[in-house]
């Protein structure tokens, strides 16, 4: 019993010492854990790591003053599209910290009681440290920089369709990204760089360039470049006479562009330029004309309304119409004008030849000559001259009525080859050729005897050339061109024998009936043309007055001699 107590007694004992050295151990683990909660209340936990900065046990001061000092040596590197690094340093655009209670009140939002298990994690903490710098300092040096030149800018350049290649046809013409860069985007990016403090600023990421709207991988001019291979197929080859030309994509290729919504266009001034090149290889018409006439000489032409002429609408119309087709063509070209030979002369050699000189004309027809003809062209005297010229017939018509200002004309034969101006019949006149012409022609038209005009009307059609020219040498006279200058010599020889006659005497009587007999065998025209008349009628009258004289003077020396006789017998 005693025993037992005794034992009692020394376990309170030892209690007693164990209380004794647990409660100091625990006031001073409370003191220590509460002390540590008071130092993390001013001081980041161990491991914390704030926007890249170790700043485990910092105070907020202490903080601040690292952060500080990094912003003193802050460098923002600017790369650009081809690789190149600009700088822009904070000392330059005087850039400092705007520190206000935030890290405070990072520190202060720890949950400080949890330290003992805080201080064995990593807590990585994002800031935001505000800073200010003068802004007309870094305007300046962004626009400083190499970059900003706009000398040495390159601006970009869409993606488009390259040449046309005979190997690989159409193909896609990369775009040029280029270095022009947008003013506002660039001080956009950098202020927010700088504002952020970052130490790396990379240009084309950020999409301050001016880039091109039309990357090489756009559906659209994808789909163009098949549809203009599909056009490459298109040849087009003119057949003009014996010569050739061909219209294939080497050539219109580059008559093509794209429109807004990137779909291939030709360019229709192009083809209309192409066409006018092609008129002006194979036009004749307006040009002048070489005739070796049926005279044997040769005479230009110069006005010319005959000939070959390119329809330029039409050929315009039918190349775009065809190389949209993709297929392989061969023609001739559209023309508004057609002849009747690309050989030579365009005239071939069926055609009217008219000598306005000659007043005579001839048909030929496959080289033959069908028929020739005198004529009476336009008045002279009045100015209703014939045209000369290259003219194709403007249409054949039967019974025709030919109408002008003053006259109603009915004709069997009508073929009108300058405007109003044409070969028909003209029934009311008795004779033709000559210079008739002159003084008595026509308002201008060719008139023909009704069986020659019949004859051309059936051997011509519309378009029929009709070579219209003068020919000085190859005057015609007619009959009664031919009576009027016989009559002109003899007058002439009349009017010589009058002035032979010169001074009236008594042995002057035969000079004047030589030309008294000669001057009555005239024609009326003739005597009209002897102008020397008077001359002889003066003549005659002196010659008879001289004989009535001469008689007198022998009748009275005859009286005066037999009154002598007489005397003398007496």
């Amino acid at each position: 019993m005693r025993e037992q107590k005794m034992h009692e007694q020394t376990k309170k004992k030892e209690e007693k010492i164990k209380a004794g050295i647990l409660i100091p151990v625990a006031a001073a683990v409370l003191f220590v854990y509460l002390g540590m909660a008071f130092y993390f209340h001013s001081h980041f936990f161990p491991g914390t790591v704030l926007d890249g900065l170790k700043t485990g046990g910092y105070t907020a001061q202490k903080v601040m003053d690292e952060i500080t000092e990094e912003i003193h040596s802050y460098h923002l590197n600017i790369v650009t599209r081809e690789g190149k690094t600009e700088t822009i340093s904070g000392k330059e655009i005087s850039l400092e910290p705007e520190w206000g209670d935030e890290i405070k009140q990072m520190i202060e939002a720890q949950p400080v009681f949890a330290w003992p298990v805080k201080i064995f994690q990593k807590k990585i903490v994002t800031g935001q440290t505000i800073v200010k710098f003068n802004e007309k300092q870094l305007e300046g040096k962004i626009n400083g920089l190499v970059c900003m030149d706009k000398e040495s800018q390159t601006a970009p350049v869409d993606a488009s369709i390259a040449d046309y290649d005979s190997v690989n046809g159409f193909a896609v013409k990369p775009c040029i990204m280029g270095t022009a860069i947008d003013a506002d985007k660039m001080k956009q990016a950098v202020t927010e760089a700088v504002n952020s403090l970052r130490e790396t600023l990379d240009l084309d990421k950020e999409g301050v360039y001016a880039d091109p709207e039309i990357r090489d991988d756009n559906d659209k001019l994808l789909d163009a470049v098949k549809t203009m291979n599909e056009y490459a197929k298109t040849v087009i080859t003119f057949t003009v006479g014996k010569e050739s030309q061909t219209l294939d994509a080497s050539v219109f290729g580059k008559w093509f562009s794209l429109n807004d919504k990137v779909q291939p266009v030709l360019d229709r001034s192009k083809v209309t330029e192409y066409v006018e090149g092609l008129a002006k290889k194979y036009n004749t018409c307006y040009s002048a004309k070489t005739l070796k006439t049926s005279y044997g000489k040769t005479v230009t032409i110069p006005e010319s309304h005959y000939g070959w002429k390119v329809d330029t609408d039409k050929e315009v119309e039918e190349i775009i119409k065809e190389i949209k087709s993709g297929k392989p063509v061969t023609r001739d070209l559209n023309y508004s004008m057609t002849a009747n030979s690309h050989e030579g002369n365009d005239y071939g050699n069926s055609y009217v030849e008219i000598n306005l000189t000659a007043q005579h004309l001839f048909l030929y027809k496959d080289g033959k000559l069908v028929i020739e003809s005198d004529f009476v062209s336009g008045n002279l005297a009045r100015n209703f001259g014939s045209p000369t010229g290259a003219y194709g017939i403007t249409y054949t018509k039967k019974d025709a009525v030919l109408r002008g200002d003053n006259y109603e004309t009915p004709v069997s034969y009508w073929m009108p080859f300058a405007g109003n101006v044409g070969m028909h019949d003209a029934t009311w006149r008795s004779s033709f050729g000559g210079s008739i012409y002159k003084y008595s022609g026509s308002h201008g038209c060719i008139n023909l005897p009704l069986d020659a005009a019949k004859v051309i009307f059936e051997n011509v059609k519309k378009n029929y050339p009709v070579l219209v020219y003068e020919l000085p040498g190859t005057e015609s006279v007619s009959e009664a061109d031919k009576k009027k200058e016989e009559d002109k010599k003899q007058a002439e020889a009349v009017t010589k024998l009058i002035d032979a006659i010169g001074e009236v005497t008594k042995d002057s009587k035969d000079a004047i009936d030589s030309a008294r007999t000669s001057y009555d065998k005239l024609s009326a025209d003739g005597k009209q043309n002897v102008k020397n008349y008077k001359k002889l009628q003066e003549a005659e009258a002196a010659y008879k007055k001289l004989t009535e004289k001469s008689k007198k003077e022998s009748k009275d020396k005859k009286e005066k001699k037999k009154d002598n006789q007489k005397n003398n017998e007496e």
